[in-house]
């Protein structure tokens, strides 16, 4: 079961770096990913629920907040169900 949601974690990844060519995404592409809006992206921020590993890029209350592929994918591969 280990080696099945590695496996699928590697294929998210290598899906993520062709599709944006960069190690890191930020809160648009993020909300398309999961397939929710940013507004609702910005409320599991500040609840601090559901998101993979997050940076915040400065102290403002508006600063960039971007999410490192490699716990995007992770985070995909734990949360989604396949039947």
């Amino acid at each position: 079961m280990q080696d099945d949601r590695e496996s699928q974690e590697d294929k998210i990844y290598e899906e993520l770096r062709k599709k944006y060519k960069r190690m890191t995404i930020s809160k648009s592409e993020m909300s398309n990913e999961l397939g929710i809006s940013n507004s609702t992206l910005d409320l599991y921020i500040a609840k601090g629920i559901g998101l993979p590993n997050y940076k915040k890029l400065g102290t403002a209350k508006n600063a960039k907040v971007i999410f490192n592929l490699l716990d995007v994918s992770e985070f995909l591969a734990n949360t989604i169900k396949t039947v």
